[in-house]
């Protein structure tokens, strides 16, 4: 049989392991030619989805939020800023823009004149010259109280850190090849060249030691002996050279310098070698994945299908805070391949017996010795017809002759494919019963929704619960018996910090006054919607309805019509009970003919006027119908939808239907309730002047996604002083743009009849190390935006991160304590923290604005970075609290400021605006096929929304 050559691929390999000394290997007539090494001098790892874009990427996988994304929460870029900040001009008294002539750029900027505003504004041009906004002072608005947080003080090393670089020849990819080739040295040389000193590697070109070693640079040669290779089963010996040259000493003064306040700019190599040093042990005793470690021996492995498991594990990360260093420790879970016979693996998969029959004991080969190889695809056929070549003379024999001749193992399974293994160059063949999945291999791919579903229910634990994991995980660790901890005089404490809180009382929520609750004050983060109105109830006069469910008949759908129609009537909505034309029963597969056929048969009703509102009965496990549906009515057609699954159809609850109806009316351009202090004008710094509040993020594929782009969206408010409305216009590839900012202050403007004179902005999907990237980029485009639409225009601005994704916990002092948790057992919501967990200078908090419903509550980070309004600590909690009332799709506080909420949604619906396609699995919702043909850098633009879709918050 002729040397197959596979084709690389970017799928996930599979390692597994033989229970036979040798694989069928064809013979090969020409000698394999090594590598000879040349190619592009090495670069710094980066993200070729994101290559060419301008701002840096930001990742939020999202999600789902929790949805996917890597993010990291260690700062990753060493910047030093200084104290310059960007002076603001004049303020003009016009209530309505200039019209100088504005030109648009190619990233999306607008120029006005050809001036440079940012260097008008004095504006930082490198985050080098860029500055955070300090803290002004802490946050005294509230009931006070006590929390523990998932942190553990840790104690400053006194030694002096030394870091040397290490260069290893021949050059080694895998870190863990690596770490074996420096534990190596470590074994032999440390008694006697290292002057007994125990090195912390970071896998890569850093090596940190506590004190000097007696060398300034020194050569060592290492023999590395590897397990049999799965070919001939003889041992390799690898020899490496690696020499070790002094860099520099870490400087602790500083590090102590600036936990103590005393300087803002982080020393980030000393914060690194600590936490590379109390990340050491671990790395050795578990599986480490970006900055957490899993082990199947932390806690029972939980099947999640499809020959998939989830395994337990720790994240990690030192941080610097208030109370110095402190180590946060959070539990982790994450999906990794079932380590099975392969044969009951591919029965997992195909959701089928394989096999003929049970393979006994005696059937299966069982040797003292295992190999593992990396598997690279399966035959194109069966194993019963697989024949390969034994010698030079090309004499041929089946591999099931092979096996059982060589082995006495006989093939039970013809009918399936074998396993090829090896390198492009050559396929050596497996037969699948002969094999096992390696253990420990984390799976990549996106997961399926009842392997989500069976993921969270591990993940979803109790606050107690958790808060005993995390302490029974730092009692385990043993930081105080780590040898690595010991060499570097590192010391952790194995108590939660004790940390204190206040809890930010609920605002009150005004509803219309025909109602007969005018007024509303949560409790607990939550009301309802009985005896109130919407206080901007719309009107919907005509719709029209889909029903893509075959389990739904016409009289059910009618009457869930009728029942959804009579909520939005109590709620304060005007609604025709009756459809422009009958309920039209479609399939799914024909979702664009349905969709286009209910437009037109409505408009020749009405006589050529617009259908305000389709409602869509979908099945519950719609595929990428959902999609399709929103794809074409927002950039096709023109149409706000509102989708209603079949079990809701048929369960009919009044809550669902209040929720239903909440929707409904924002889409329609109404608004459900408004903050009290803000028609009674009472909101500092937002109150008093004209503000616009913007949301912003920026998701990005989810694993497995490779040609799906990046997705920017901006919202922005579209009423003051009410700050409930937002707006949220074409969503972009790529990075938030100058255009997109600019866009929405002239829509503001056309709503209110003010211009903005005040600009604050939430912007989401940040990790620290990007902080000063996107505030460099994107402060820079608020400043153009600004400056195109009038000379001198420069609104001072409040920039504040968002961050979702870290991985710092609040638990109640006393779970026993019923008034101080909600009925989840989570803290309560508007609790907030600005103390001894957070920066030691600059100007963040923790903010818990919602209440638990399962699981542990994550509270939100909220990080100012940039402060011209000169925001006070309560002013800023007490706005940000206060706005995560007015969320309009439920009666509860949400968890994220509501325009960053919005902002990730409207980001989230574009995804089913690029070309359709079913996701892998089955599962719901839709993925991208490929974008970008071959030799393509950029991709196509999202198709534009339909005018009437802008203006009102259609991605609710």
């Amino acid at each position: 049989m002729p040397i197959r050559k596979m084709k690389e691929s970017s799928e996930q390999h599979l390692v597994i392991k033989t229970h036979l000394q040798n694989p069928v290997n064809p013979v090969q007539k020409q000698p394999k030619t090594a590598q000879n090494g040349k190619g592009p001098p090495p670069q710094e790892p980066h993200n070729p989805k994101t290559q060419n874009q301008i701002s840096p990427p930001t990742k939020n996988r999202g999600r789902r939020r929790g949805r996917g994304g890597r993010k990291s929460d260690q700062g990753d870029v060493c910047m030093r800023p200084s104290s310059r900040h960007c002076t603001v001009a004049h303020i003009p008294a016009s209530p309505s823009f200039a019209s100088p002539p504005v030109a648009s750029t190619p990233n999306g900027y607008v120029e006005n004149g050809g001036n440079s505003c940012s260097m008008e504004m004095g504006f930082p041009t490198s985050s080098k010259s860029l500055s955070f906004a300090r803290r002004p002072g802490f946050g005294q608005v509230g009931i006070k109280c006590i929390v523990k947080a998932n942190h553990f003080f840790a104690e400053l090393p006194e030694k002096d850190l030394n870091h040397y670089d290490v260069c290893i020849t021949p050059e080694v990819a895998s870190r863990s090849v690596n770490r074996a080739i420096m534990a190596e040295l470590v074994r032999l040389y440390k008694e006697s060249d290292l002057g007994m000193r125990l090195p912390a590697y970071d896998g890569r070109k850093s090596l940190y030691t506590a004190g000097e070693l007696p060398f300034a640079w020194k050569e060592f040669n290492i023999k590395l002996v590897d397990e049999p290779d799965g070919i001939n089963g003889r041992k390799r010996e690898r020899d490496y050279k690696v020499v070790i040259k002094f860099v520099a000493r870490a400087n602790m003064h500083h590090l102590g310098q600036f936990l103590a306040g005393k300087c803002a700019d982080a020393p980030q190599e000393a914060l690194q070698i600590l936490d590379i040093v109390l990340r050491e042990l671990s790395n050795k005793r578990y599986c480490p994945i970006g900055r957490s470690f899993f082990s199947p021996d932390i806690r029972t492995p939980q099947r999640l299908g499809e020959g998939l498991e989830s395994w337990c594990g720790f994240y990690q990360s030192i941080r610097p805070t208030q109370m110095g260093l402190s180590l946060n420790i959070d539990m982790a879970s994450a999906a990794f391949i079932e380590p099975l016979p392969v044969i009951e693996f591919v029965a997992q998969l195909l959701g089928k017996d394989v096999l003929s029959r049970t393979l006994s004991d005696s059937d299966r080969v069982k040797r003292s010795v295992r190999r593992k190889y990396r598997v690279s695809g399966l035959t194109s056929q069966p194993t019963r017809e697989l024949v390969f070549p034994v010698d030079e003379n090309l004499t041929m024999k089946s591999v099931i002759e092979y096996f059982q001749e060589m082995y006495g193992f006989t093939i039970q399974q013809g009918h399936l494919p074998c396993l090829q293994v090896g390198n492009q160059k050559k396929a050596n063949y497996l037969p699948m019963e002969a094999c096992k999945i390696v253990e420990g291999q984390r799976y990549t791919k996106r997961l399926n929704e009842k392997q989500i579903t069976a993921l969270l229910k591990v993940t979803c634990q109790r606050p107690r619960d958790r808060e005993n994991d995390i302490l029974q995980t730092v009692q385990h660790n043993a930081y105080d018996q780590d040898p690595y901890a010991k060499e570097f005089g590192i010391k952790i404490s194995e108590k939660l910090a004790s940390v204190e809180a206040r809890i930010l009382p609920a605002p009150w929520l005004k509803y219309h006054e025909t109602g007969k609750e005018k007024n509303c004050l949560p409790q607990v983060g939550q009301w309802n919607m009985m005896n109130k109105k919407m206080i901007n109830g719309m009107t919907v006069s005509r719709w029209a309805c889909i029903n893509f469910s075959r389990s739904v008949q016409e009289s059910v759908a009618r009457g869930f019509c009728n029942e959804l129609a009579q909520m939005c009537q109590v709620s304060g909505m005007e609604f025709n009970p009756e459809p422009v034309i009958p309920i039209y029963n479609a399939r799914p597969e024909q979702v664009e003919k349905a969709l286009k056929h209910v437009y037109h048969a409505s408009m020749n009703k009405t006589k050529g006027k617009d259908l305000e509102l389709l409602l869509a009965i979908l099945p519950d496990n719609n595929g990428s119908l959902y999609g399709d549906i929103k794809r074409i009515c927002e950039t096709d057609l023109g149409l706000i939808s509102q989708c209603c699954l079949t079990k809701h159809v048929f369960k009919i609850s009044k809550q669902y239907l209040a929720n239903v109806s909440l929707k409904i009316n924002v889409k329609m351009g109404g608004r459900n309730t408004v903050l009290l202090d803000a028609i009674s004008c009472r909101i500092p710094l937002v109150s008093d002047i004209p503000t616009i509040i913007f949301g912003a993020d920026v998701t990005h594929p989810e694993n497995g996604e490779d040609s799906s782009p990046s997705i920017a969206a901006v919202v922005a408010s579209q009423d003051w002083p009410e700050v409930t409305k937002y707006a949220g216009l074409d969503p972009v590839r790529g990075t938030v743009s100058g255009g997109m900012i600019r866009d929405l202050l002239v829509s503001f403007r056309k709503a209110t009849g003010q211009k903005p004179l005040r600009i604050i902005f939430y912007r989401d999907g940040v990790s620290e190390g990007q902080f000063y990237q996107v505030l460099l980029y994107e402060l820079d485009a608020i400043r153009k935006a600004c400056a195109s639409l009038e000379p001198n225009y420069q609104p001072p601005v409040t920039f504040i991160v968002v961050q979702k994704r870290h991985h710092t916990r609040l638990f109640a002092n006393n779970h026993r304590d019923r008034s101080s948790i909600d009925k989840s057992g989570n803290i309560l919501p508007g609790t907030v923290v600005d103390t001894k967990i957070c920066h030691p200078t600059e100007f963040d908090f923790y903010l818990c604005s919602h209440a638990g419903i399962q699981g542990t509550s994550r509270p939100a980070h909220y990080h100012v970075l940039w402060d011209e309004n000169n925001f006070t600590a309560d002013g800023i909690q007490s706005l940000t609290n206060n706005l995560c009332y007015t969320y309009a799709r439920c009666t509860r506080s949400v968890s994220v400021v509501p325009p960053a909420y919005y902002a990730h949604l409207a980001a989230f619906r574009a995804r089913f605006y690029m070309e359709p396609d079913m996701q892998e699995n089955g599962s719901t919702g839709h993925t991208a096929k490929g974008t970008r043909a071959a030799g393509e850098t950029g991709v196509r633009p999202l198709p534009a929304l339909k005018e009437n879709v802008k203006r009102v918050m259609f991605y609710c």
